[in-house]
């Protein structure tokens, strides 16, 4: 006698909900709930930046998540601060950025195809109860506007009350690209906050994304009450005159616009961190990606970290994949997780205060030194080498 498989529903079609509906698809029943159409999606604003690092590209081969063709490939780490350029780091495996409104979109219509349900509705805090009682388990991928029930907060990882940073982000066409090797820009302005290009694939082709991270309140905080695309560009223009030089000087003025009027955002997030699983009415329900997992992108880790526990989720449904899910269920995969999420953490975390002493040190050697350049890029692919750098004390006298 044939088994039935079990019905997983996935909340949302960010990457943690995409990559798990891909790695999963073949031995359950899933069904996507989204709130958007994937054309609605496509037209509309842009949700924020992605670079997915080597290691987030070889999950999405393992789960067969479509290829993009032939794209400019990210290859290096450029490290700024203020306006000296320290070097350019070369990563192991080349990363690449793919505008989420096309990625997402393609993905939604590719895994329909192949079979997976999608639903389009919203779904609120009375309503996903009633989805708990329809599945054999609810997965909460909401992203930043998650989660939809009250996961536990990890209060140790999360020590944060309010933004550390205002994001501002926009993507543009007429910037040249830096060089020798593409890749993303990293500027630290001391106590103004960040900006960080990246060069990206568009709907309307290749794209630079501007993305600043300022600091509540001080100089590079200047986009308030901006709504239109003209004044945002224009205040992107005189912002990068004025702080970031470096980008200023590539800019081909006859040129330099947004790529479409949906392609800037302005937002700001607090930090939390939860414990990824509960039981309501004795039944499982985890999350996955920023709904539980919720870092400053300060360090460029939200999908990666999704695509990550997407995997360590996959794993554990896999392991026990004719066992009754219950609360030991949710235990393995918040300990097969933790760990790595609590690196990430506390690096990210780190980096939203002034750099450590021996971490400027570190990165004045990467000046002098390609091998450790190099490893210092290979922080942003592997969070793990950058928080063994941030807490180690081999270099504090």
């Amino acid at each position: 006698m044939r088994l039935l498989k079990k019905r997983i529903c996935i909340i949302g079609s960010g990457v943690a909900g995409l990559h798990l509906a891909y790695a999963l698809r073949n031995d359950f029943d899933i069904t996507v709930i989204e709130r958007q159409s994937p054309d609605q999606i496509r037209r509309g604003r842009i949700m924020s930046t992605q670079v997915h690092f080597g290691p987030t590209r070889n999950r999405e081969t393992r789960f067969n998540v479509p290829k993009w063709g032939e794209q400019p490939l990210i290859e290096s780490i450029h490290i700024t601060i203020g306006n000296q350029k320290l070097f350019v780091g070369k990563l192991k495996e080349p990363a690449s950025s793919v505008d989420q409104r096309l990625y997402y979109s393609y993905s939604i219509n590719d895994l329909i195809e192949k079979g997976v349900s999608f639903r389009l509705e919203k779904v609120d805090r009375k309503s996903v109860e009633v989805l708990i009682n329809e599945f054999d388990l609810v997965i909460d991928c909401t992203g930043k506007n998650g989660p939809l029930l009250p996961f536990s907060i990890e209060e140790d990882l999360s020590p944060f009350k309010t933004p550390q940073r205002k994001c501002i982000v926009g993507y543009f066409k007429g910037i040249k690209a830096n060089t020798p090797l593409l890749g993303v820009g990293v500027t630290v302005l001391p106590e103004l906050g960040e900006v960080f290009e990246i060069p990206a694939v568009t709907e309307h082709g290749p794209a630079t994304i501007i993305f600043i991270m300022a600091i509540p309140n001080s100089d590079l905080d200047v986009f308030k009450g901006i709504k239109s695309a003209d004044e945002f560009t224009l205040k992107m223009r005189s912002t990068a005159k004025q702080f970031f030089s470096e980008i200023y000087n590539r800019i081909d003025e006859k040129n330099f616009s947004l790529c479409d009027e949906n392609s800037f955002l302005q937002t700001a997030l607090t930090p939390i961190i939860r414990k990824p699983y509960l039981m309501v009415k004795n039944k499982l329900v985890v999350g996955c990606g920023d709904s539980v997992f919720l870092n400053d992108p300060i360090t460029g880790q939200g999908c990666n970290l999704s695509s990550y526990c997407a995997e360590q989720l996959y794993e554990t449904l896999m392991e026990y994949k004719n066992s009754n899910w219950d609360v030991e269920i949710g235990e393995s995969y918040w300990n097969r997780t933790k760990q790595y999420v609590k690196e990430v953490t506390e690096w990210t975390n780190a980096m939203t205060k002034p750099l450590p002493e021996h971490i400027v040190q570190l990165l004045f050697q990467g000046q002098q030194d390609q091998v450790k350049a190099n490893e210092i890029a290979e922080w942003f692919a592997n969070p793990t080498k950058a928080y063994e750098a941030f807490t180690s004390t081999k270099f504090i006298v």
